[in-house]
């Protein structure tokens, strides 16, 4: 396994990240029948630890809370606290009423409070908004993760999709009122999504801020070929709403991938994964419900993609429009709304 420095901190990562919205309970939230249990989740928690992950990625809002409370229950059986890193983040409303949602001061501290209790440590490594809250002034926002940071609940601060100008505006209000200034942006980048590359990716790489994707191989799509469907594929809703554009190029990406992936003999999700590392992705946060996933992302970072076989999974791509950072106050989602 191979360590870096997340963004411009000192904080060491694998270079692989288990995220772990697919651990906690399927009767709790909106996430349906492909959640693992805890009993179902130990085996790849275990099995990240032996490859070497040290890095691990949860939310408030997976299973409505469960997800933090198995990773609470379950890393400790595998890791030392300080062994791990371990982030979670906070934004989409846990409940139907005012400030249960958002990132006003109010919402984060008891976020961040909620998240310990579930998770039973006293801190979190990695404090992340989960979307950017139109609701509440930046400067507030800022504010209260910087003083979140100095009360020791967390180590550091992330954010997740949002545009680059509203990102570049969070830095440099911490920065002029000197707070605590984000060290990774977690947003949607693969493949079949390649729109971050615009301007968020430039930024970052400028910034020195660590890159920490999700949904690395588009909900699976690049991990199997195009006609084949699983369980998650039929039910999550988030995930059609997410690829439903330009579906002739995505096809062709993902028959580039498959080529690609029978020439080298790897796996598609291999090959899907490689193309992250060669493009200076800090740590794609993978998914694990299956046996082979955790070997095949491990593979991935060995794989040595050439321009020529990058060059070819990425000329089918079309343009797409932006999708998945959208900022909505939290007042007005429900929670059948709420996803990644």
């Amino acid at each position: 396994m191979e360590y870096v420095n997340l963004g411009p901190s000192g904080l060491k990562v694998s270079r692989l990240c288990l995220g772990c919205m697919s651990y906690g309970d399927t009767t709790r939230g909106w996430h349906g029948d492909w959640v693992l249990d805890e009993s179902q989740s130990r085996p790849f928690i275990r099995e990240a630890v032996e490859a070497g992950i040290n890095f691990f990625d949860t939310a408030n809002m997976y299973s409505m809370g469960a997800s933090e409370e198995v990773m609470g229950k379950l890393l400790p059986e595998f890791a030392r606290r300080d062994e791990i890193v371990l982030a979670t983040k906070a934004f989409l409303p846990w409940r139907q009423a005012p400030n249960t949602g958002g990132n006003s001061r109010k919402s984060l501290f008891q976020a961040i409070d909620d998240s310990l209790a579930r998770l039973e440590m006293d801190y979190v490594d990695l404090f992340q908004i989960h979307r950017w809250d139109d609701a509440t002034p930046i400067e507030e926002t800022m504010e209260a993760l910087h003083d979140i940071v100095k009360a020791g609940k967390a180590r550091y601060i992330g954010a997740s999709s949002m545009a680059a100008w509203q990102f570049a505006k969070a830095q440099e209000v911490a920065r002029a009122n000197g707070w605590t200034r984000f060290i990774s942006m977690q947003n949607h980048v693969n493949l079949l999504y390649r729109e971050e590359e615009r301007e968020m990716i430039p930024l970052c790489h400028d910034q020195g801020v660590g890159l920490i994707p999700w949904s690395p191989l588009a909900r699976g799509k690049l991990a199997r070929a195009w006609d084949e469907t699983t369980v998650r594929s039929e039910t999550d809703g988030f995930g059609k709403l997410l690829y439903r554009q330009q579906e002739d190029a995505d096809r062709a990406i993902i028959d580039a991938v498959g080529a690609i992936a029978a020439e080298r003999g790897v796996s598609r999700a291999t090959v899907g994964l490689a193309w992250h590392f060669a493009k200076g992705i800090t740590a794609p946060i993978i998914g694990a419900t299956k046996e082979g996933h955790i070997a095949a992302a491990v593979a991935a970072m060995d794989l040595g993609l050439t321009d020529e076989e990058v060059a070819r999974l990425e000329a089918p791509y079309v343009p797409k429009n932006p999708v998945g950072i959208a900022s909505t106050a939290p007042r007005n989602w429900t929670l059948s709304r709420v996803h990644e």
